[in-house]
């Protein structure tokens, strides 16, 4: 559990990756790659929900 600690980025880390991701991206192209991974998290909460419905259906049967 300690690994996972050490591993998440402090505060002048984030602000360091927010700059390297607006320099590669650029301004304009940020909210787009933003509202993809929206998008993907949207799916993958749909197919978690499938799974489970699917998994509830099997139990009953």
């Amino acid at each position: 559990m300690t690994h996972l600690l050490l591993a998440m980025p402090s505060g002048w880390e984030w602000i360091i990756i927010l700059v390297v991701v607006l320099l590669l991206f650029g301004g304009k192209k940020i909210p787009e790659l933003m509202r993809g991974v929206g998008k993907g998290v949207k799916g993958f909460k749909e197919g978690l929900k499938d799974i489970e419905k699917e998994i509830g259906q099997e139990e009953l049967v």
